[in-house]
């Protein structure tokens, strides 16, 4: 009896790395995130919800994971 291999789906969200484009502090987000996320130094946003994938306002710098 031969077994067939069980597919597994890969998740489609990452954390990303994301560059201020005011301060240039950089800042782990997530790709789907459902709050918006701001920098921790200036207060502006990097991120806002869409109710999918996250708009990105900042500077992508790179993908985690």
């Amino acid at each position: 009896m031969k077994r067939s291999k069980v597919l597994i789906p890969q998740p489609r969200s990452r954390f990303l790395l994301v560059k201020c484009t005011v301060c240039g502090n950089e800042q782990v987000v997530f790709s789907h995130a459902t709050f918006p996320a701001r920098c921790l130094v200036c207060g502006n946003p990097l991120v806002e919800p869409t109710g999918g994938k996250a708009k990105i306002v900042g500077q992508l710098v790179r993908v985690l994971g």
